[in-house]
């Protein structure tokens, strides 16, 4: 077995590397450069990467490039053995040779980003995990078995995805690895790194996930060959899987945290195989499956693990633990088509069910909640435009339910337990809606009482009509407005809006933070959101003594008959000027005043809006933002 250890340039190569990456390989040659070639190309200083490759029998030169490209790169150990029959044996090997203070595992026909390995052992040195997830991005047509989209130093294995994938494609801590023992179980084709990834979770002190880059690239095979998609004997799979199942009972009670974890297994290795492997069968092979699995439902399948599953999971395992051994063909059958999917759900009495077979049916009694995915229905919806008219807020954008599709669209506003519905005009065919929301009659005609609004979006599918055309009640779903990116909201600035018999007031839009859910405040005392954020001004005063009082702002909304005037202020005394305004495109003014003269002593400079019952002084501030612009009047010359 052949093993490289001299450097090629003549630096000093530290005693241990940081980071041992073992890729187990078996008949990769195609994928070899790809996969090796993303450790090579790392950004991670190379003298700190020992990689460690386990050809495990090998017939298609696998092991040939593999030697050739340890030539090159002296930190590339290769090792020779025998065919295994898995990933298990190799993935040992290696750990029993690494030296690295990490390990991570690499699949021979996957790959990592440039930055995977640097990212993931500062995660890892920065907060002492002993294991950290990188995101997992599909390829080739394969799809990422957990989604991870936050960056956390430290999360629980039972509020958190991570539970969700198992496989061996991370980074341990080899010390935390050797000081449980942790070795893959050998010669499986599959599930071979359950127990590793099961024990190491449970006992791992510190658990990391960095999420926002993509470090592993997870390819499907052009031949179809990974080996989740490979015939097997399923009747032995289960029984294994119950071995797995017995370890993990034995570590954590019976419970909710418990039933957490195992709502995994049933999604994925209990009830996996009642798909295509099932339906290969005949009826012989169908029935030792069954046989199979019926234990690990019995022994696993809790009331809070079934309602947990979707439609068709639970079907699957209530069928299997009520022996009901053709309900349970027809509903995967029903899954067999060429979307993967029983048909659009039925809509009834304000729920919606999956369309498996023998829904309601009298010769197959199947509890109507078994069906029932009304909860699951999620939301597909985005807001496109919002843009103030006059008064009138208009909004635009997309909307519909899932698998569903919507019937009618609404606006709806929240506040203080109060909520108002607007209608929007809906477009099914397209998904497009508009709503004009106006704030002088948006409560059933009468103005919207002051405060701030939350805005949803509520979104109605009515279904089709039963035997006697009479409407079907509609699934509803409201969804908070969340502009995607933060936009398209740029027009945030507070604005003077109608708001019926009382008036004028003002208005904002702002994004709520964190989640960035639309909100639209109305305040007629302005002190939440005062109006004139960019009103700057100069005070000049010429050799004869005149002053020329000058300032410009935007105000959006302003009615035509308001007015604006200069105030002076000082602790005791008010002084309104003579002013003169105009008005620019783009709801920009700038307001003059000259006086010559006045009463001495130090003022500041106010810019009183009158418009109707709305009154406010606003401050103004001198040009470079650098405080409060004042007025010195000296007095009479003596």
């Amino acid at each position: 077995m052949p093993q490289n250890t001299a450097v090629d340039d003549g630096d000093q190569r530290p005693a241990a590397p940081t980071v041992t990456v073992i890729v187990p390989v078996h008949n990769t040659r195609r994928y070899l450069d790809r996969s090796l070639g993303s450790v090579f190309a790392q950004t991670l200083d190379r003298h700190r990467i020992e990689i460690i490759a386990v050809d495990d029998g090998s017939t298609d030169g696998s092991g040939a490039w593999l030697d050739e490209a340890a030539a090159a790169h002296p930190h590339l150990t290769v090792l020779h053995q025998p065919p295994s029959g898995g990933a298990g044996r190799p993935r040992n090997i290696g750990l029993d040779h690494a030296t690295g203070d990490y390990v991570f595992f690499l699949d021979s026909d996957d790959h990592l980003g440039p930055e995977a390995l640097e990212r993931l052992v500062a995660m890892a040195e920065e907060h002492g995990s002993d294991v950290v997830y990188g995101r997992i991005v599909g390829a080739g047509g394969r799809g990422a078995p957990v989604d991870l989209r936050t960056t956390s130093p430290r999360v629980s294995i039972y509020d958190s995805p991570v539970y969700w994938t198992l496989a061996a494609y991370k980074l341990f801590r080899r010390s935390f690895v050797e000081r449980h023992g942790l070795r893959f179980v050998e010669g499986r084709l599959l599930g071979e790194d359950l127990p590793f990834g099961i024990t190491a979770l449970l006992r791992a002190e510190v658990v990391s996930v960095l999420a926002d880059y993509d470090c592993y690239y997870l390819h499907g095979r052009d031949d179809d060959s990974n080996a989740s998609r490979q015939d097997m004997d399923w009747p032995a799979y289960l029984a294994y899987i119950g071995t797995v199942l017995a370890d993990l009972a034995a570590e954590v009670p019976p419970g909710p945290d418990r039933d957490r974890l195992l709502i995994r297994h049933f999604h994925g290795e209990i009830l996996m195989p009642f798909a295509a492997p099932y339906l290969a069968r005949d009826e012989t092979g169908r029935r030792a499956m069954r046989e199979a699995a019926r234990p690990l439902v019995d022994a696993y399948l809790t009331d809070r693990v079934l309602a947990a599953l979707p439609p068709g999971l639970r079907l699957r395992a209530h069928c299997l633990r009520a022996g009901l051994d053709a309900e349970l063909d027809a509903v995967v059958a029903a899954d067999a088509g060429p979307d993967r999917t029983p048909g659009p759900p039925r809509l009834d009495d304000g729920r919606a069910y999956a369309a498996y077979p023998h829904f309601r049916d009298a010769d197959h009694p199947l509890p109507d909640a078994l069906f029932d995915l009304t909860d699951r229905i999620g939301v597909r919806q985005c807001l496109d435009g919002v843009q103030w008219i006059g008064g009138v807020l208009h909004l635009r954008g997309t909307a519909t339910l899932r698998t569903v599709g919507a019937d009618a669209v609404e606006l709806v506003l929240h506040r203080s337990g109060a909520h108002h519905r607007i209608p929007a005009a809906y477009d099914p065919d397209g998904a497009t809606w508009h709503a004009a929301l106006d704030p002088a009659t948006a409560a059933g005609g009468a103005p919207l009482a002051d405060g701030v609004w939350a805005l949803k979006l509520g979104i109605a599918a009515h279904g089709t009509p039963d035997a006697a055309d009479a409407p079907v009640p509609a699934l509803r779903r409201e969804v908070w407005l969340v502009p995607e990116g933060g936009g398209p909201v740029t027009d945030t600035a507070p604005r003077v809006i109608s708001h019926g018999p009382e008036g004028p007031t003002v208005a904002a839009l702002f994004l709520s933070s964190p989640h960035g859910h639309l909100h639209l405040d109305l305040d007629h005392d302005g002190a939440r959101r005062p109006l004139g954020a960019d009103l700057h001004g100069t005070a000049a005063r010429t050799r004869t003594g005149r002053t020329t009082v000058a300032a410009g702002l935007t105000l959006p909304g302003c009615p035509v008959d308001a007015t604006l005037q200069f105030v002076l202020r000082d602790a005791t005394r008010t002084v309104a000027l003579r002013t003169t305004v105009e008005r620019a495109a783009g709801d920009r003014y700038r307001a003059q005043a000259r006086l010559r003269g006045g009463p001495p002593g130090d003022w500041r400079v106010t810019l009183r809006l009158t418009a109707g019952a709305l009154r406010r002084e606003l401050p103004v501030h001198v040009a470079d933002g650098g405080g409060p612009l004042t007025l010195t009047v000296p007095g009479a010359r003596r």
